[in-house]
């Protein structure tokens, strides 16, 4: 029998907390083959990107291993010097990270980076690294090779970035890479892009995998076996086909039931009121002056049209640069159109300006992508939900109180974290504040631009969970601006798909996905991870126990 790869046996790590040490990850064992492709599953706080980290050598100056063995190759690298590390990092064991933007140094050329990890190892002399530098980059797709070896991080976009961290990874054909949610980042297509290049790579050279992700969809499409970690302990692990098939543990039962592509369409709600729509966009033109000279500009939207029927959710999806989200700022009065018409709850925008325009907001509420960056970190949660109402027709003190706490108990938070700032809140929990504070003014639309892209699939479907009571119970018209098409389909009636400025197709959810016009909208829903896999979601997520005692 051939010996595992990497060996993961009873690993515990812990963080010093102040005077305290804390566990989180416990007794943790797994092991890779040779080729083989492993995926940690997981929410935040899981334990899954500290172990991966383990396994490289690079915890955090406060992490230590407090018992347990990492066997690489059958050798034992768990309690190695940083120097000894140094010496497999890249050339027996190598990391894509996460986050493409921030991995790679902005005044250095794409080319010099690729070439310090071969200089760094001696491999060859100059001549030779150059060359190699140039293969690389023809072999991730990043051609003409001479041409992008020259440029530097901010003329390339994010899928190309994360290419480069590719070449980088298996410059030195490792034995093992880790791959900490390579794709979380990008849209759908260009993340299958990215995967199936890997996938590529790996084939090539056996190189086995461990691939960190919370995505369950990703997981079915490109592991072949699952390990699930809760709370820093594994609540199962296999091959992938048995958990799916038979998950045992409620944990990933609620994981795959909360997992956007792996879940089925929202139910068609009805007959809706085919004439009163909420929102109305009529050739919808944006332009963008290029620097160099006044005649130059980038089109970014043209000729768009669709309307939303009130009470209803229309998604508008497409990849970065289709024109999503100048949309959505053109329909919430933030940037105005070259041409076209905008009507919002009857009244149309495009010719507003001024007080005037300041008071449709009221109306029309944005809620932003990050919870992280989009609240005052020097506010309390209590200031943050209260401001709009200041900006608008202050009312009395007892009044905006009693306004504030009625919003979070609508978005079920507990009044105890009015006083706190959001700093000391989960990504969940900052994502509702901000739904709250976007609610306090009473609107009847909410654009939300790709408003649960940056949560775990656990929290991400607390968050839709809640949108679908609050639009229940409120009669509030959602735009629904996502990348993500397992979550539109999951959460929108209906839909226009973007792509390069132009709407490709349009219509509702079941039209659309089941009938698309584009050549593009199909390559989009192809693209869904786990879209084909053979799980009985219906059942998962019908299962009596799969919540059971695993609310947040």
């Amino acid at each position: 029998m051939t010996a595992p790869l990497l060996e993961i046996d009873d690993l515990a790590i812990s963080y010093k907390i102040g005077v305290h040490d804390q566990r989180v990850v416990h007794g943790v064992s797994f092991r890779i083959e040779p080729g083989e492709v492993v995926a940690l599953v997981g929410e935040s706080g899981s334990g899954k990107t500290t172990t991966a980290q383990a396994v490289l050598g690079l915890l955090a100056g406060n992490g230590r291993i407090e018992h347990g063995a990492i066997r690489l190759n059958g050798t034992d690298i768990a309690q190695w010097p940083q120097r000894r590390l140094d010496g497999i990092r890249g050339a027996v064991v190598s990391l894509i990270p996460q986050d493409p933007g921030s991995s790679l140094n902005p005044v250095r050329t794409i080319g010099s980076q690729l070439a310090e990890v071969l200089q760094i190892h001696k491999r060859g002399d100059r001549k030779a690294i150059q060359a190699r530098v140039l293969d690389l980059l023809t072999r991730v797709g990043l051609t003409p090779a001479e041409m992008r070896a020259k440029q530097y991080p901010h003329e390339l976009s994010g899928g190309m970035k994360q290419r480069v961290l590719i070449a980088i990874a298996v410059a030195l054909s490792p034995k093992l890479i880790v791959a900490d949610e390579p794709t979380s980042a990008l849209d759908v297509t260009v993340q299958r892009r990215i995967l199936d290049l890997i996938d590529d790579l790996r084939r090539e050279n056996g190189t086995s995998v461990l691939l960190v992700t919370h995505d369950l969809g990703v997981a079915a499409d490109r592991a072949d076996r699952l390990v699930v970690l809760q709370g820093g302990r594994i609540q199962e692990q296999g091959p992938v086909k048995e958990i799916l098939a038979a998950p045992r543990s409620a944990y990933t039962r609620r994981l795959l039931s909360d997992a956007p592509s792996l879940t089925k369409a929202r139910p068609a709600r009805g007959t809706l009121p085919t004439e009163d729509f909420a929102i109305v966009v009529e050739g919808l033109t944006h332009d963008f002056p290029i620097a160099g000279g006044k005649s130059k500009s980038f089109r970014a939207l043209d000729g768009v049209s669709f309307k939303v029927r009130r009470g209803s959710t229309h998604a508008i999806v497409g990849e970065s640069g289709s024109g999503k989200t100048t949309a959505a700022r053109s329909i919430v009065g933030f940037l105005k159109p070259t041409a076209g018409r905008i009507v919002v709850d009857g009244i149309e925008l495009t010719k507003l300006k001024g007080e005037s325009l300041r008071q449709l907001r009221r109306h029309i509420q944005l809620v932003y992508q990050n919870p992280y960056g989009s609240l005052d970190p020097r506010q309390t949660v209590f200031k943050v939900i209260e401001e709009p109402l200041l900006n608008f027709e202050p009312i009395a003190a007892a009044d905006r109180a009693r306004k504030v706490r009625d919003m979070m108990r609508r978005v079920g938070l507990p009044e105890a974290f009015l006083v706190r700032h959001p700093r000391a809140l989960s990504g969940g929990q900052r994502q509702r504040v901000a739904i709250a504070r976007a609610l306090v003014l009473d609107p009847r639309i909410l654009v939300l631009d790709e408003a649960v892209s940056a949560l775990d699939v656990t929290v991400q479907a607390q968050i839709l969970a809640l949108l679908d009571e609050l639009q229940k119970v409120l009669g509030l018209t959602y735009l629904f601006v996502s990348h993500d098409l397992a979550v539109v389909q999951q959460i929108s009636d209906s839909v226009s798909v973007m792509h390069k400025g132009r709407q490709v197709d349009g219509g509702s959810i079941e039209t659309v996905f089941v009938r698309p016009d584009s050549d593009h909208t199909r390559e989009l829903i192809d693209a869904i991870p786990g879209r084909n896999m053979p799980v009985p979601w219906t059942v998962l997520a019908s299962s009596p126990d799969s919540r059971a005692g695993l609310s947040q």
